[in-house]
């Protein structure tokens, strides 16, 4: 009544410049309802039978948000452990608007990465991987690209002296550096995460850039830093929101946000250190894997030339820095942390390193001669569990896999503690049970279900490296140290949360052997 009133005291040219406004506004908002119900229709609508005919199953997904309301958004590789029990081994799950495979317990995941090795060989698009790496390096690249940058990567570590006495060398120097740097503790509590980071880092790095960084460097400290942010960044609830929603999620502030600002500045270092290499190169004197990487771009005439280009650098030594520094240092922290919770395996590893070794230094080729120890170290990197989902794969092409089919392009997880808790291959697949590589006469036998380091083209191309990483820094640690828990402090074996699974924060003693 009182709107009518209003309208009869406006003036006829009020009244039809108002009328204007309010049919403008009706038609706004009409346009808008039919621009969101198009959007709707056209990412929720039920998918063409012929492109999702025999997909595999999975739990219904509920409009926009998909299955997200069902996800433990912070440990996710626990909610898609429970599907598997529903649905089976190969499922699917929904996320938001994107459909992703799961492919769950060892002989589902070997048969995909192995015997379908270049059906699942791609990476999905992942946002935050995307805004990370632009597509260029290895472990986020694609296509021709990765694999051009692969093979480089692998050749030239092998020339480098991955796997071989060089490396080794260098790995035993770097163990010196590290007994010497827990002696300064005295036996007092110490946390050792960036001291464990450094040291490993340490390797990866003389590969790369010819030299070793002293513990306490500040541009060292700051790069391992911006990359240990990273890695707990890119696993947490915010960030996978942003995978999922991007268009939304982008313009607010978040973990996504700071995961691109630490890029930037790891990324900004590496091209001054490859400019002064430049600067400095002698293509008759490739020392490391940044020289071998511009003496190919300057001579490179094949038709892969133009993937020699600097933003491949950047990635792929900003790739191996990361890769060689976190999963090995942090299987390290847990074998120690594992150590001190068992104090009986411990001195059983001590007493096997006495027998061998003695005081003499710890060498790779021990390790054929070490049952015992090779299983504890073995044990640690299946109870650590470091990347539970693993890296996300794709499909390269159409496939019908285990009689479900699932088109080019498919987001697959081949989920890693499926097979490393595998309870067909593992006696005690939640318990720290270095058994699982010993039979009854102590001798050590392999389990074709122990894949930390993944299979398939995508596998860890430093796998080598990192088993003789593993073997000469455990044994040399155990070697000159005990290790115990400051009196009074309980032990957690609750991972940390992000994208991989070290152990809690934490404080260690290593009291010196005599």
């Amino acid at each position: 009544m009182y709107n009518r009133r209003l309208w009869n005291h406006l003036s006829i040219r009020e009244q039809e410049r108002t009328g204007r406004i309010m049919f403008t506004i009706d038609l706004v908002t009409v346009l808008l309802l039919i621009l969101t119900c198009l959007f709707l229709i056209k990412f929720y609508k039920k998918p063409k039978d012929n492109m999702y005919k025999n997909f595999p199953p999975g739990p219904k997904p509920l409009p926009i948000i998909g299955n997200m309301h069902i996800l433990n958004l912070k440990r996710p590789h626990k909610t898609f452990l429970e599907l598997s029990k529903e649905y089976g081994p190969v499922f699917s799950v929904q996320i938001g608007s994107q459909k992703m495979v799961l492919l769950c317990g060892y002989e589902t995941v070997k048969d995909a990465l192995v015997n379908y090795a270049e059906e699942f060989s791609e990476r999905p698009y992942v946002p935050i991987f995307h805004d990370l790496a632009k597509g260029y390096g290895v472990i986020f690249s694609h296509g021709e690209n990765w694999k051009v940058m692969r093979r480089f990567t692998i050749s030239t570590l092998r020339d480098l002296g991955m796997g071989k006495k060089i490396i080794e060398n260098n790995i035993v120097e770097e163990c010196d550096f590290l007994v010497k740097k827990f002696k300064s503790f005295e036996g007092k509590p110490f946390e050792n995460t960036m001291i464990m980071n450094a040291a490993v880092a340490n390797i990866i790095v003389s590969i790369l850039l010819g030299h070793r960084f002293d513990y306490d460097d500040s541009v060292f400290l700051r790069l391992m830093g911006y990359i240990n942010e990273n890695i707990r960044l890119v696993g947490s609830p915010m960030v996978m929101l942003y995978n999922t929603f991007q268009s939304v999620i982008r313009w607010l502030p978040g973990g996504h946000r700071k995961v691109n600002e630490n890029a930037v500045e790891t990324q900004k270092f590496i091209k001054e250190v490859f400019t002064k290499h430049k600067e400095q190169l002698d293509a008759n004197d490739q020392r490391t894997l940044i020289d071998t990487f511009l003496v190919k771009q300057q001579e490179e005439k094949s038709e892969f030339a133009s993937y020699f280009h600097n933003e491949n650098l950047i990635m792929v030594v900003s790739n191996l820095f990361a890769a060689g520094m976190e999963t090995t240092s942090t299987t390290l922290r847990w074998g120690l942390l594992l150590m001190m919770k068992y104090p009986e395996i411990q001195k059983n590893v001590q007493n096997e390193i006495e027998k061998v070794i003695g005081s003499s230094e710890p060498q790779f080729e021990h390790r054929k001669v070490m049952p015992y120890t090779d299983a504890v170290i073995h044990e640690i990197q299946r109870f650590a569990n470091i990347i539970p989902t693993n890296l996300p794969h794709a499909t390269a092409k159409d496939v019908t896999f285990r009689g479900y089919f699932i088109p080019k392009g498919t987001y697959v997880m081949p989920l890693l503690t499926s097979v490393l808790r595998d309870e067909a291959h593992f006696e005690k697949p939640n318990e720290f049970y270095p058994q699982h590589f010993l039979d009854s006469k102590g001798n050590f036998v392999k389990n074709e279900a122990f894949l930390p380091f993944s299979a398939g083209k995508r596998s860890c191309a430093g796998e080598n490296l990192a088993k003789m990483e593993l073997f000469l820094f455990f044994t040399k640690l155990l070697q000159n140290f005990t290790f115990k828990a400051p009196a009074g402090a309980e032990f957690d074996l609750t991972p940390a949360l992000g994208f991989t699974t070290p152990p809690m924060p934490h404080l260690i003693c290593a009291i010196p052997r005599a």
